[in-house]
C-alpha cells in the first residue's frame, strides 16, 4: 500500500509546490494529497480539526498552531518568501511601477484593481494605499476577489490590474503578465514556513517531504515560480 502524505498549503505557494510534487513522488514512492486555501483559512480549518501531515503557511500561523498543539514542536522550518507584484492582462501596454511615484500613478490611473480580499496580500495592500495617501482615489476602484483567483480574474478581464503574490501572477500565464514587483521601498515579502502535524499518521514521511521542499536541489525550480530563498 502506497503511503499518502496529506499536504495542506497556502494558495500563494501552490504553483511552486505543485512543480515539485511529482519529482518527490517518483523519488520516494509516496503519494502526496494536496489541499490549498488562503493563509487565514488554513489556520481556521486546522484549528477546527482538519487532518494533515504537513502544512505550509505564514510563520506566525505555524507558531500559533504549534502553541495549540496542532503542529509538532520543533518541526518548523523556513520555506521561502514571495514578493508582491502587479498583474495585467497579457498584451497590455507597458506600465512603469519602478518607483514609488510611478507606482502611485499607475494605481491612480487604473480603471480597476483586483486584490485578494481574504488573504495576507490583500490586507497588506489595503494598508499600503492608506499609507501612500491615495486611499480616497484607489479604494473605489478595488475589486475584491476570493479563493486565490486574483490573477485569473485579471486574465478574465474583471479588473485592469491585480495586486497579488508573484507566484500567482506567473502561474496565470499566458493570459496574464507580470507588470513588475512592487518598488523596493514598498515591497512586503510574504514569508512561508513548513510544519509537521502533531497527529501525523507518518511523521517520518512528512519529514522527508519537508526536507525535500527545503533542499537546495529545488531552489532553481522554486525561483522560477517566484519563491525566493533567504
Amino acid at each position: 500500500m502506497t503511503q499518502e502524505i496529506r499536504l495542506f498549503g497556502a494558495v500563494a505557494v501552490r504553483p511552486a509546490v505543485l512543480a515539485l510534487i511529482s519529482r518527490f513522488e517518483t523519488a520516494t514512492g509516496f503519494t502526496v494529497a494536496v489541499k490549498w486555501e488562503l493563509n487565514p483559512i488554513v489556520k481556521k480549518q486546522i484549528e477546527a480539526g482538519e487532518a494533515f501531515d504537513l502544512v505550509i503557511t505564514n510563520p506566525n500561523l505555524v507558531d500559533d498552531l504549534t502553541a495549540l498543539g496542532k503542529i509538532k514542536a520543533g518541526s518548523e522550518v523556513a520555506f521561502g518568501r514571495i514578493a508582491m507584484g502587479v498583474a495585467a492582462k497579457a498584451g497590455s501596454r507597458p506600465l512603469d511601477i519602478g518607483s514609488v511615484i510611478a507606482f502611485k500613478h499607475a494605481l491612480k490611473s487604473a480603471r480597476s484593481i483586483a486584490y485578494a480580499s481574504e488573504g495576507s496580500s490583500g490586507g497588506y495592500f489595503s494598508g499600503l494605499v492608506e499609507r501612500l495617501g491615495i486611499a480616497d482615489e484607489v479604494k473605489p476602484k478595488l475589486v475584491a476577489i476570493s479563493g486565490g483567483q486574483t490573477a485569473a480574474a485579471v486574465g478574465r478581464g474583471e479588473a485592469e490590474l491585480g495586486v497579488v503574490p508573484v507566484t500567482s501572477i506567473l502561474a496565470a500565464a499566458p493570459e496574464v503578465m507580470l507588470v513588475g514587483r512592487f518598488p523596493a521601498e514598498l515591497q512586503s515579502y510574504i514569508d512561508f514556513a513548513i510544519g509537521i502535524s502533531a497527529d501525523s499518521t507518518d511523521a517520518d514521511a512528512a519529514k522527508q517531504l519537508s526536507e525535500f521542499l527545503t533542499s537546495t536541489a529545488v531552489d532553481d525550480i522554486l525561483a522560477a515560480k517566484g519563491v525566493e530563498r533567504r
